[in-house]
């Protein structure tokens, strides 16, 4: 019973994670054009217990990539100033998969829970 309970903390753990690097993923995708964002990343980290946490987030030091728009407020003599360096197909393909941990963790999860209930049925005869 221990290590079930010890799977289902592990797939919750990493469900937490995938959550935190969607929440920066949507952080992201919504500062696209704001001028001067660098992408934020996020890396995974194991703990000795067995679970995952989101660890620090990092700023993608990517060159940020210059827009000409010489109305902009920003924009220097030249007409230029320094957009962002988020690549929305980028994003999107980091949302997917994000996506497809959690899943993957929430079917761990729920096949974990599923055996639990049977051994507690199993017991109660």
């Amino acid at each position: 019973m221990t290590d079930l309970i010890s799977s289902m903390a592990a797939s919750a753990s990493g469900m937490a994670a995938q959550s935190a690097r969607m929440r920066l993923v949507g952080e992201n995708i919504a500062n696209a054009d704001t001028p001067g964002y660098r992408r934020k990343l996020v890396a995974f980290e194991s703990l000795a217990s067995g679970t995952v946490e989101a660890g620090r987030v990092t700023l993608d030091q990517s060159q940020l990539v210059r827009q000409y728009d010489p109305s902009h407020p920003m924009a220097d003599t030249s007409g230029y100033y320094d957009g962002s360096n988020v690549n929305l197909v980028l994003e999107i393909a980091d949302a997917r998969e994000a996506q497809r941990g959690y899943e993957a963790n929430l079917r761990l999860f729920d096949q974990a829970r599923q055996m639990s209930s049977a051994a507690l049925t199993l017991l109660r005869r």
